[in-house]
């Protein structure tokens, strides 16, 4: 989980990136405390800045935003939004 904090704007970057919507986002806990550092992600749902949402890594990240099966191997994107939050119960 994480809350969206910025967006990442990059005219040059690897090509399996062109196209996807790079949000900045700041891992929490189940608490909403703030948790490691900040980290890049690709939108898969267009979250917004202030969003709390849902992150995948690996091969889930890769397949979230669209990659085909001879991509992923490849693919750069290790990250992605596949979810936004609507609340935490406990």
């Amino acid at each position: 989980m994480a809350k969206v904090i910025g967006s990442i704007v990059s005219t040059q970057k690897d090509h399996s990136l062109v196209g996807k919507k790079l949000m900045i986002v700041q891992p929490i806990n189940s608490d909403g405390k703030l948790v490691r550092c900040e980290e890049v992600a690709a939108d898969a749902v267009g979250a917004g800045i202030g969003e709390y949402v849902l992150l995948v890594r690996g091969t889930g990240a890769r397949r979230a935003t669209g990659a085909t099966s001879s991509e992923i191997q490849n693919d750069v994107n290790d990250c992605s939004i596949v979810g936004i939050i609507d609340r935490f119960d406990k």
